[in-house]
């Protein structure tokens, strides 16, 4: 069901690209988007008395600018940050409703994605009067196609798996001089996947505000990573805000697709690929090749990492949508539910009591999850929540 394996390389060192100071900027560019307002940090407390745990805590980014998921933070400042490049001025300056007045014609954005991404680059290049172009895998659900064609941009689902669309992506921006934005990294191409993560890292100045409102401190981060650019820039946050020694996190991928647990497994912590199809429910996750930005502050400062079923998964969807008579109901995604479906399996099932003890979730700890997407497949939401698709008792 899961395989969880303690980081060796752990040192605490933090990063300079992901600091408290870069995220208040990020947060501050969000701040100007019309719409924007922090999405809920939901207090799950009879959840957390059933399992043992003082607080589970979960960042609910399904009601992030009407569009269902967390990655349009990333898309848009990455936006922001090239227009503001392209124009010789701040990032500061640019208005996402006026900035293209400053254009004699509009750039066209090139990206692949496996569904939230490309959603994100759409919407943000439609707000500033731009063209996107969004490449998306094999096997990609017709619902997010036609969302990211709603928002105005087209739209070409391929025959390869995402890290080859990736390479289709690239190759064909390179070819027509559009601009590419992309969440993963490679030699040569650093700078955009960077503020990529930055602007993820909005989504945790808000749940740190969130928590001291409250009065408590996380002791455990659960974190879900695909290349590791969302887990990169919010353990890079709190790593610099809390300092990375003073709380547990613990990365979870797909089974399919666990490029980081392998990464963090290797001898010499080294990355490592993942090839095939890459099959997945979890398609936003399903990456087989680590973000060379962000894996440094993972082996850093990850304290475990995870690779499971897709069941896990399912179950976390389930207790989200599902919840016990006090607690808000959370509609979370394959993507989004992991992390919950992980800590749900540890915490209620004596098969797993000795990593339950080794990662200390007893009666102190208090758990954040960032639960990244909503039911952006429904039909396949429905299948899982409604009808019991990938039942971890079958």
């Amino acid at each position: 069901m899961l395989k969880l394996t303690q980081n060796a390389f752990f040192n605490g060192e933090t990063s300079a690209l992901f600091t408290a100071q870069i995220a208040e900027q990020t947060r501050q560019f969000h701040q100007q988007i019309e719409g924007y307002k922090p999405t809920p940090l939901v207090s799950l407390e009879q959840l957390a008395a059933r399992l043992g745990v003082k607080a589970i805590l979960v960042k609910d980014e399904s009601f992030r600018f009407g569009l269902n998921a967390f990655k349009v933070l990333g898309g848009s400042y990455a936006l922001g940050k090239q227009l503001a490049e392209h124009l010789g001025v701040d990032i500061s300056e640019i208005d996402l409703k006026t900035v293209s007045e400053k254009l004699s014609e509009p750039l066209v954005f090139a990206t692949a994605t496996a569904g939230n991404h490309g959603t994100g680059v759409a919407w943000a290049a439609r707000e500033m009067g731009q063209k996107a172009v969004v490449y998306m895998p094999k096997g990609s659900p017709q619902a997010s196609v036609d969302r990211i064609k709603g928002l105005g941009a087209e739209c070409i689902v391929t025959d390869v798996n995402y890290d080859d669309t990736v390479r289709i992506a690239n190759q064909t921006a390179e070819e027509n001089g559009w601009m590419l934005v992309q969440d993963t990294a490679w030699e040569g191409y650093e700078k955009i996947p960077t503020w990529i993560s930055q602007g993820y890292m909005t989504m945790a100045v808000e749940a740190q505000e969130q928590v001291e409102e409250l009065g408590i401190k996380p002791t455990h981060i659960m974190l879900q990573a695909g290349v590791g650019a969302m887990a990169g820039g919010i353990l890079g946050y709190f790593a610099d805000k809390l300092g990375a020694e003073n709380f547990k996190t613990i990365i979870a991928e797909p089974r399919a697709a666990d490029c980081i647990y392998r990464s963090g497994s290797s001898e010499q912590g080294d990355m490592v690929a993942v090839g095939g199809d890459l099959s997945s429910i979890m398609a936003g996750l399903a990456c087989g090749e680590p973000n060379p930005v962000t894996w440094p502050i993972l082996k850093q400062c990850s304290s475990f990492f995870a690779s499971v079923e897709d069941k896990v998964s399912a179950t976390g969807m389930r207790v989200l949508g599902n919840p016990l008579a006090g607690d808000t109901k959370v509609i979370s995604g394959e993507s989004g539910a992991v992390t919950l479906g992980l800590l749900y399996m540890l915490a209620s099932r004596e098969d797993y009591a000795e990593q339950r003890q080794q990662l200390g979730l007893d009666k102190d700890a208090v758990i954040m999850l960032f639960s990244t997407e909503g039911d952006t497949n429904p039909v396949r939401y429905r299948q899982i929540v409604w009808e019991g698709m990938l039942d971890t008792a079958n």
